[in-house]
């Protein structure tokens, strides 16, 4: 997802760009589709590693399937019908275009409302993550503590109107969590410590 956003193309264009941003925005939203089902795979592990009394790593990986379900939708709006509507409003010319550009406008609010619906609950998963990381001394506690500090921050920057869902903004919350998620992916590759055995 790093990669998703730092190639996302943005900015204003002429309709002889057209193409090739709709074919770009295509691609890299594929490869975010591609790798959010790496990234659920390695959450589900996660959440086993982690598993409590206190179900904490449950709801955090509830909340990030909630969560997956909106970015796919947010990728699946700018990446497959956003750029078929830029194609047809290239196509109806300058008299019948602003139908397309509300479209594309509506379109858009609905990425923006999708990608905000990421930012909020994958970040209160990773909080819920964190807690329980610390609460019941699973991976790492520095991890647990950056989770618990990068999450609110997400959460609160988002929730206020702060941090928009551009490319910048998004991309700052994407960055934020990575460094979480490799993290934990890396400890994750440790084998787990032996289960301690009661005394006699």
């Amino acid at each position: 997802m790093i990669i998703t956003m730092a190639v996302h193309p943005h900015g204003a264009i002429s309709p002889a760009q057209v193409e090739s941003m709709a074919r770009n925005l295509t691609i890299v939203h594929s490869l975010a589709l591609a790798s959010l089902m790496v990234l659920f795979l390695g959450a589900l592990g996660l959440a086993q590693r982690v598993k409590s009394a206190d179900r904490l790593d449950i709801a955090a990986l509830v909340l990030f399937a909630f969560a997956s379900v909106a970015v796919m939708s947010a990728a699946v709006m700018d990446g497959l019908v956003a750029p078929n509507i830029l194609r047809r409003l290239v196509e109806a010319g300058a008299g019948a275009g602003e139908s397309w550009r509300i479209v594309f406008r509506y379109n858009f609010e609905i990425n923006q409302a999708f990608a905000r619906l990421y930012a909020v609950t994958s970040s209160i998963a990773i909080i819920l993550w964190s807690i329980s990381m610390l609460k019941n001394r699973g991976l790492a506690r520095g991890l647990g503590i950056y989770g618990c500090v990068i999450g609110p921050v997400a959460v609160l920057a988002v929730a206020s109107g702060r941090l928009g869902m551009d490319v910048h903004g998004f991309g700052a919350v994407v960055l934020g969590q990575a460094i979480w998620f490799v993290t934990a992916g890396v400890l994750l590759r440790r084998p787990s410590p032996p289960l301690p055995t009661q005394s006699e």
